[in-house]
């Protein structure tokens, strides 16, 4: 069983709601199904997020809703992804989805050579 949440930890925007409802509708997918959204690694541009599509929640997953839709993040990403908001975006920087996470500071650049180091 999932441990529900009163507060929303990671915010879907009506835009991201509607591309995954579309996914759940197309792969005829029950309403068992929930986002599931994830921390998938990190790299020097900052965190690297997987979404999936899951009706088989861990014990420890934080469990709740967003736009109508059911949203699974595991305790381990959530620690990342508090506040996180999820958009779907169409426009001259692609097509795809978009997370804006206040808890991750500006990427850096690489070029500086001080990706990854403790200096300031």
């Amino acid at each position: 069983m999932t441990t529900p949440i009163q507060t929303q930890a990671v915010l879907l925007t009506p835009a991201a709601a509607e591309i995954v409802r579309g996914l759940l509708q197309q792969r005829e997918l029950d309403p068992t199904y929930a986002l599931r959204v994830y921390v998938a690694g990190q790299s020097c541009s900052g965190l690297q997020y997987g979404m999936a599509l899951d009706n088989k929640p861990s014990e420890t997953d934080a469990a709740f809703e967003s736009e109508g839709l059911k949203v699974l993040v595991d305790n381990q990403s959530l620690q990342f992804m508090a506040g996180a908001k999820i958009d779907y975006i169409d426009d001259e920087r692609g097509k795809g989805f978009l997370f804006e996470n206040p808890n991750v500071p500006p990427a850096c650049s690489c070029e500086s050579g001080t990706c990854g180091s403790s200096e300031n």
